[in-house]
């Protein structure tokens, strides 16, 4: 078999390719014999119907030859794109331009490939991460937080603002007439926006003994009303105990608050250090995503990306018993705000693979035969299969190229997360070192 491609406007291949007829003839013989097993023919066993017999129930040689070649014509195509090394992203459209009757074939499968787009400026990325820096600010919301825990109410005397605790009765009736809502001694934090939004409005500036009339839309129904009074009881601020050595004794293990400060700082450092490792990938693909061109990237792709996920989310959802309907009403969604969102996803992943490997084919970032045998190895051990059943597997469905960019797209992540330019939220640089763990640079030094 001979194969050649000529380039095509519009990100198409013409995949020219050759087969002599021996070679189509061995493939003759195995449609035949699958035939044979298949059909049932009186006075013959299951797999030892002659071919004349097959022939003659099929319609002719020809009709024989036809079913030969559609068995065989993807086989053949799947080995022309291995040997062409294209990356087909679409079904192909394939002409047999001549062997239909006899003889040698020959086949024409014009296909689109996955494009290389422009990454212009990839070399001088810049990406902002969290800053890693512990700030006193830092540790004195946490211990504010602590302070809350051990908070005291007391009643003053005057109207209620953001932040307060007000004691109501709540009552609320739908244009029915019904109570759709009663609650007494209800301790409610103004500003929290947790009943409505119309209740916090009419508490700022309410005192003891006020009562408080108005209307608000149900959650969830804006074409329903609801007519709420409430009865303001008292109103109350939290009495925070002063940050003391002697708190810090009573409120937590350590006996003076600078060491209670200290265990607040070291916990502080390490989530952010974690929130800063986890940003550098995201933030470093979503960057040299956005140097690709939307007209750059093919449709095709993008509506393949979006059925993966789509298709992986229903497995989710039928993992945990629920159904489509029941996912949107919980998420307040429509099916098109779903599609739409999912869309928005997949055609930034999209670009985000289109730009890895170009940056991949930019800094020749190769692969040899013995790492693409050990990642076979691996996902053979995985799908508890051997490689060289996986390696023919792969080789069959035109998938092995798959793995191999895979591989190179690893590396054009790796070699970008290397040369990225880092800087916190300050605009302040940032250190790789920085971001690693103490026991990866004390393992680096023992290196």
């Amino acid at each position: 078999m001979r194969a050649t491609t000529e380039p095509l406007e519009g990100n198409l291949v013409r995949l020219s390719v050759e087969i002599d007829e021996p070679e189509f003839d061995k493939a003759l013989v195995d449609v035949v014999k699958t035939l044979a097993s298949q059909i049932r023919v009186p006075g013959f066993r299951p797999g030892k119907v002659p071919r004349k017999v097959l022939e003659a129930r099929m319609g002719g040689a020809g009709a024989l030859r036809a079913e030969a070649l559609r068995e065989a014509l993807p086989d053949f195509y799947a080995r022309a794109v291995i040997d062409s090394e294209i990356d087909p992203i679409a079904s192909p459209d394939i002409d047999i331009t001549s062997g239909e009757d006899g003889g040698a074939i020959s086949f024409d499968a014009v296909v689109q490939v996955r494009p290389t787009v422009s990454i212009p400026g990839y070399d001088g990325l810049q990406v902002t991460l969290p800053g890693i820096v512990v700030k006193d600010e830092d540790v004195d919301q946490q211990i504010d937080r602590l302070r809350e825990n051990d908070a005291e109410l007391e009643l003053v005397g005057r109207p209620s603002i953001d932040g307060d605790l007000v004691t109501i009765d709540l009552h609320g009736n739908d244009e029915s007439g019904a109570e759709v809502v009663g609650v007494d001694d209800y301790l409610y934090e103004v500003g929290s926006g947790t009943v409505t939004v119309e209740l916090d409005e009419q508490l700022r500036g309410a005192k003891a003994g006020d009562i408080l009339a108005f209307t608000s839309p149900a959650p969830g129904d804006e074409d329903e009303v609801i007519s709420f009074r409430v009865l303001v009881k008292d109103v109350k601020v939290k009495k925070l105990p002063e940050p003391t050595d002697e708190w810090a004794d009573e409120s937590s293990e350590f006996a003076t608050l600078a060491e209670l400060r200290a265990d607040i700082s070291d916990r502080v450092a390490r989530v952010k250090l974690v929130q800063s490792q986890m940003a550098l990938r995201e933030k470093t693909v979503e960057a040299i995503a956005g140097l690709v061109d939307d007209d750059d990237v093919p449709e095709v792709l993008v509506d393949s990306e979006v059925n993966e996920r789509l298709h992986d989310l229903q497995h989710r959802l039928e993992a945990q018993k629920l159904g489509l309907g029941e996912y949107l009403q919980a998420t307040g969604r429509t099916p098109e705000d779903l599609l739409a969102a999912v869309r928005v996803d997949a055609q930034r992943a999209v670009k985000a693979d289109l730009a890895l490997r170009a940056l991949a084919e930019a800094e020749e970032l190769g692969l040899s035969d013995e790492e693409l045998d050990a990642e076979i190895a691996t996902m053979a051990e995985r799908m508890e299969t051997t490689p060289a059943e996986l390696r023919r597997q792969l080789d069959t469905a035109g998938r092995t190229g798959a793995v191999r960019s895979e591989l190179r797209k690893g590396k054009a992540l790796q070699w970008l997360l290397d040369h990225v330019e880092l800087f916190d939220e300050e605009g302040n640089p940032m250190s790789r070192d920085d971001l690693k763990t103490d026991a990866a640079k004390e393992n680096e030094e023992n290196e």
